[in-house]
């Protein structure tokens, strides 16, 4: 898979809806006559007495299950014809016993043709590569406590604070002194430290102060070689094999199918004792493979769309895209992520490419995990990265995201009016001296609300207000796609010094952590993380990818600025605001004339706005090369953050107001009671 060629194609998206009135094409007509079967047996279920099995495959004229002895490279002990259930699309059959131990998989024969063997789609535990479905006593599989197990209470949204991060990256280098490293184990681990004694791991976590981590694809995937791992494979991970099984290649024993699912729990159990979230990222908007997918073994042709002419649609960029808008598949998603809630007791679910499911799918995903837990918070990138069959009025779109509920996007608006384009290396944005950006910053600083003084005509890549909700939006400056923050600072300020890049960072989450909405940052941001200027290191070793723990040393300013940043948020609602209305009523911004006075943003937050302790709270962007002058209300305020400097305490002195002159690339936050 090509993921940057998939995160290019995403600009013409828009271009080509415009050119995608195609209703949904005849080739999949049929399919719209399947029975459909919702049950809870589907497809392996261990009674007191037997082991049931039932497989969903409409137009299957035989369907063959092997129960063999081990993961691989065995014959099987078993072989039994299902029985058809015409009613339902399934077909089922019951072997005596409790076959605990065992592996299967199914094997369809259609339209004359017998297709490779599967483990189907349903498979929650599997052998090494995923080859085979394993069957396990899950119960055996739950850590000392996990009855009790749960993670942090979340009230709103805009509480979140989201640390998104790849297992194999945190915790793989020698610096960061993990024993298990690159693996679900190694966010267990206590007391870990760099050479120098400064926190790493689940600790470095809890320091910083994040409420939630964002783990790159955890299920079973395709790509890395779990017979193999000493060739240190590498993927993010955006290439499903089964969607409902952990990873082996993160866990100590890709071998041993009860392994893998007992050490995930183990870390999100680490997590949640931790007071920290797990959300999981999914991408079940395609699959690895096409003909050769589980879902093309089992249901030839249903869980994919295509065009008229039969071929594949690729709004992913990666060969195909799911059919979410058909029954079956909206309710494998829907249960999917609602198993992921119960066994593994998952706090969230970031949503590849969301764009390509269906806005009713993505309502009912929302609506059943929060009856799972209300703090479940569910979210995903606003886009395609390509033109589909599917209407873009009914796409899970950004633009469509007012349509939803309990459910947030990302915004682009922010994370390239901040830093430059993410297309264009040399490319600058506000916050590193480009001027014209003003307004499409303010867009991102109200979370795409309707405000006031927000001219949505002059945004970049918005045009209207598209969120009635702060809690719709995600803001971010940089994520594992495309170039770090830091390479990014490098690319496009190549004359300046690394630490005249660290004041423009600085600022690029000044802007993000004090706007409204949820906060989202990358791992390794915090000590300045570089992947050596690779944008799409989806397959890179880890010498690019691993995060240095060296840098923390290096860099421990920058990891104290962002420390106090999120506790600054964290301590006062005003940055949390919960909803249009009051953003805006609460955040008035300055009257700047940005043709005169470029790369200047002030407001304010008034009022004890959401109830905060500050009666009010002056927010100013520097975002140029040079020192700006702005003017502040006379009266007692206290400084929060100036120079590149912040305190959550706002114990970095005092003004009376007036002219106040502010460095090149740099915040200015001032509080008064």
């Amino acid at each position: 898979m090509t993921i940057y060629s998939r995160r290019l194609a995403a600009i013409l998206s828009s271009a080509m809806i415009l050119t995608s009135a195609m209703a949904q094409s005849n080739f999949d007509a049929r399919f719209d006559s399947y029975p459909t079967y919702n049950g809870e047996d589907l497809e392996m279920t261990v009674r007191p007495t037997s082991t049931d099995f039932r497989l969903w495959s409409p137009e299957a004229t035989k369907v063959v299950l092997r129960i063999y002895p081990t993961g691989r490279l065995s014959e099987p002990e078993k072989v039994v014809d299902m029985t058809r259930e015409a009613s339902t699309g399934t077909w089922t059959a019951s072997v005596p016993g409790q076959l605990y131990g065992k592996f299967y998989t199914f094997q369809v024969t259609q339209d004359g043709k017998t297709l490779a063997e599967t483990p189907g789609v349903w498979a929650k535990a599997v052998g090494v590569n995923g080859e085979r479905a394993a069957i396990i006593d899950f119960s055996l599989t739950d850590p000392a406590g996990w009855s009790d197990d749960k993670g942090p209470e979340v009230k709103n949204f805009s509480d979140v604070v989201l640390y998104e991060m790849h297992h194999r990256d945190f915790s793989i280098d020698p610096s960061s002194g993990i024993a298990n490293k690159g693996k679900f184990l190694a966010l267990t681990e206590k007391g870990t430290t760099t050479p120098g004694g400064m926190k790493t791991g689940i600790d470095h976590l809890k320091e910083l102060g994040v409420t939630h981590v964002h783990i790159l694809p955890s299920y079973d995937y395709n790509s890395v070689d779990e017979l193999n791992l000493q060739e240190n494979g590498y993927n993010w991970g955006y290439d499903p094999l089964n969607y409902n099984a952990p990873e082996g290649s993160y866990s100590t024993n890709p071998s041993d199918p009860a392994t893998r699912v007992r050490e995930m729990k183990e870390m999100v159990k680490a997590l949640h004792d931790a007071g920290i979230g797990v959300v999981m990222d999914v991408v079940y908007n395609h699959t690895a493979t096409n003909d050769d997918s589980n879902f093309e073994l089992t249901a030839p042709g249903y869980y994919h769309r295509h065009w008229d002419d039969g071929r594949y649609s690729d709004a992913s960029g990666c060969g195909n895209e799911t059919a979410s808008d058909r029954q079956q598949m909206r309710d494998y998603i829907i249960n999917s992520v609602k198993y992921w809630a119960d066994e593994y007791h998952i706090d969230g679910f970031r949503f590849d490419l969301m764009a390509i499911h269906d806005t009713e799918t993505m309502n009912q995903v929302a609506a059943e995990l929060k009856k799972i837990n209300p703090s479940i918070f569910v979210y995903g990138e606003g886009w395609t990265a390509g033109d589909s069959p599917l209407a873009p009025e009914r796409r899970a779109l950004k633009e469509n995201v007012s349509s939803m509920t309990d459910i947030a996007v990302f915004s682009d608006d922010i994370r390239d009016a901040i830093k430059g384009h993410y297309t264009a290396a040399e490319d600058r944005g506000f916050a590193t001296g480009k001027p014209g950006l003003e307004e499409t910053v303010k867009i991102g600083i109200v979370a795409a609300t309707p405000h006031p003084q927000v001219d949505f005509s002059k945004g970049n890549n918005s045009k209207f207000p598209y969120a009635k909700s702060p809690e719709m939006i995600v803001n971010y400056v940089s994520c594992h796609d495309d170039l770090t923050l830091t390479d990014k600072l490098r690319k496009s300020m190549p004359a300046e010094s690394d630490s005249l890049r660290q004041a423009a960072a600085k600022l690029a989450q000044t802007i993000v952590f004090t706007s409204q909405g949820t906060p989202f940052m990358f791992a390794g941001e915090e000590v300045f993380r570089d992947k050596k200027g690779v944008h799409n290191s989806y397959k890179s070793p880890d010498e690019i990818n691993a995060i240095d723990w060296n840098l923390k040393e290096q860099n421990r300013a920058l990891f104290d600025y962002y420390k106090e940043l999120i506790a600054l948020r964290k301590a006062h609602p005003a940055f949390r605001m919960t909803s249009a209305d009051q953003i805006a009523r609460h955040l008035v911004f300055d009257k700047i004339d940005s043709s005169k006075t470029p790369n200047l943003i002030s407001y304010s937050l008034k009022d004890h706005a959401n109830g905060d302790s500050w009666k009010e709270i002056k927010v100013v962007f520097n975002g140029a090369d040079k020192p700006q002058t702005v003017t502040i209300p006379k009266g007692n305020w206290k400084i929060v953050a100036v120079d590149g400097r912040i305190s959550s305490a706002a114990d970095l002195g005092a003004t009376t107001g007036g002219r106040t002159t502010l460095a090149p690339y740099s915040a200015l936050i001032l509080a008064r009671d």
